[in-house]
């Protein structure tokens, strides 16, 4: 074992001795060191219980044999983070947070690992860390909050931008908005409906790198703890056995996991981190794999933002197994950390509602729920979650109104001089441009909160909150900052959209947009620190904001 460095022979008595000043004695020198990076905080609600399962995590290690040591990460939640300027480091984080697990794990020697973990970029950077690692590494989510509710009606984050929408228009008052931000988010747990973090515990699960019924479980479920004490189990057992991360997850795992993304309609954050993950396991899928599977696997569940039901009633319905086995005619075998295989899942899983989670003959969409366009607006392409796109919406031309800057746009939004028709265009909020690519929930939730979400459009180099919908095209690449066509869009230019045909295309001649590009001047915002090594490594949306 890799651990033996630091626990065997004469040379390693430094170490020992170190490791006997932390508590160890000589019957833990005989065991596996197991590593535990755990994301708890005081600040996101989707963590504050992470130490409760990292205890049980132990538990697990300790009566396998192992010997567990703890250590944290940081972790953003977007929600809080969303429309200042704390949203330009979140998907930075995620970048950091690989980075500390691969520090701790490698620093340390240690033999194998667990990723406690939830919420949207943390669960990514921890894959990518166990992808580029490849030592045996498990990971477990920390599970949904349960959906608030007010007067009847089920809420959740998406419920509280978008009541501010409908007071900037007028048809709320303060009280009302109040309302629902003291009843959206009843508790500990990732935000109830499926967005970001929810949709990457989802393909997790499916990637088969956490154990069966994680994903769905909720923070709240005592199932949670019962699962974080098989976990530490389950990782002596890999450590014993050599059982590494790509041992588990290879292309047709990461296949598999878009197919599931498609058949749930999962955040369009997705199309950034598969790829970026799958790069670290050596098996690249690019968003042309995206676009491939959502034409053939279809949309059968309707889990907010893009329908009624929260990630409760998907693990009532059977959860991540009873998708498996809805789309099974589209999957390829492949192992799992739970042992059996995701066929072996999905053959024996039942689907306990059938409203949930429909047959393939019966789906909500017949395509999956994310669409990747391109033309002469994304030549390297952009992601809509067409899922969660108003049938109006569709396909649409419309009037460019261009912003710079995100507070730009909202100001426009909210001082409702965005009427039906308008494309809004936001750009220099990519990867690079922003930097850090910071998310848009607040512009689409306004758009929609002011009953404009089937007449207008919004586009941009930036990405969006799994909690948006309506026509809201993101990761557009290259970005304008890079001198992507998008740099040179003017107010008034029309732009047309076409989600079926996978086009983004402003209307303008080749020529022309080779003219602008060559008089265009790039915004560049002044930068330093951790955003400005960002700004020198990161590569575009379409490339998974991926470094190096």
């Amino acid at each position: 074992m890799r651990s033996e460095v630091v626990r065997k022979g004469i040379d390693a008595a430094p170490a020992r001795s170190l490791l006997r000043a932390s508590g160890l004695d000589d019957e833990d020198f005989d065991k596996p060191f197991i590593g535990i990076a755990n994301s708890w905080n005081d600040i996101v609600p989707g963590h504050i219980h992470l130490n409760e399962i990292v205890d049980a995590v132990k538990e697990g290690i300790i009566e396998a044999g192992g010997k567990p040591f703890t250590f944290g990460v940081p972790a953003i939640c977007d929600g809080i983070a969303m429309g200042h300027q704390g949203m330009r480091y979140s998907l930075i984080s995620r970048e950091v947070i690989s980075d500390c697990c691969e520090v701790m794990v490698a620093g340390h020697a240690l033999d194998g690992w667990v990723g406690v973990t939830n919420c949207d970029k943390v669960t990514p950077g921890m894959l990518m860390a166990a992808g580029r690692m490849n030592l045996p590494a498990i990971m477990i989510t920390g599970g949904a909050m349960e959906a608030g509710e007010l007067d009847g009606e089920t809420l959740d984050l998406q419920s509280v931008f978008e009541a501010l929408g409908s007071y900037s228009a007028g048809d709320v008052d303060e009280e009302y908005v109040r309302s629902v931000e003291c009843a959206a988010c009843p508790g500990r747990g990732s935000c109830a409906g499926l967005f970001t973090a929810n949709s990457m515990a989802c393909l997790t699960e499916a990637l088969g790198l956490s154990l069966v019924g994680c994903a769905t479980s909720l923070a709240v479920d005592s199932r949670k703890l019962e699962l974080a004490r098989e976990t530490g189990r389950r990782i002596v057992d890999m450590v014993r056995k050599d059982i590494k991360p790509r041992d588990i997850a290879g292309v047709d795992s990461f296949r598999n996991a878009i197919a599931v993304d498609m058949a749930i309609g999962g955040s369009t954050n997705t199309a950034l981190h598969i790829p970026a993950i799958s790069k670290e396991f050596g098996c690249p899928v690019t968003l042309d794999t995206f676009d491939e599977i959502s034409r053939v696997v279809p949309h059968i569940t309707s889990l907010r933002p893009a329908g009624p039901s929260t990630i409760r009633d998907l693990d009532d319905a059977g959860g991540i197994p009873a998708v498996l086995n809805r789309i099974r005619d589209h999957l390829a075998d492949a192992p799992t950390v739970s042992g059996p295989s995701i066929r072996e899942i999905a053959v024996t899983a039942k689907v306990l509602d059938g409203e949930t989670i429909r047959d393939t003959e019966n789906p909500y969409h017949k395509q999956g729920g994310i669409a990747v366009l391109k033309g002469n607006m994304a030549p390297a392409g952009s992601v809509v979650k067409q899922a969660a796109v108003d049938p109006k919406m569709m396909k649409f031309s419309g009037r460019a109104r261009v912003f710079d800057s995100e507070s730009d746009a909202k100001d426009a939004i909210v001082s409702g001089s965005i009427v039906p028709g308008d494309a809004v265009v936001i750009r220099y909020e990519g990867p690079k441009g922003a930097p850090g690519m910071p998310e848009m929930l607040s512009p689409t939730s306004l758009i929609v909160g002011r009953g404009l979400g089937d007449s207008v459009a919004l586009i941009t180099d930036g990405r969006f909150s799994g909690a948006s919908r309506g026509g809201a095209i993101g990761h557009v690449s290259p970005e304008a900052y890079e001198r992507g066509p998008i740099a040179i869009i003017e107010e008034g230019d029309v732009i047309d959209i076409d989600i079926p045909a996978r086009t983004l295309n402003v209307r303008l001649t080749d020529a022309e947009i080779e003219e602008r590009l060559r008089k265009v001047e790039i915004v560049d915002r002044p930068v330093t620190g951790v955003q400005k090594k960002y700004r020198a490594l990161v590569s575009n949306g379409a490339n998974g904001a991926y470094l190096g």
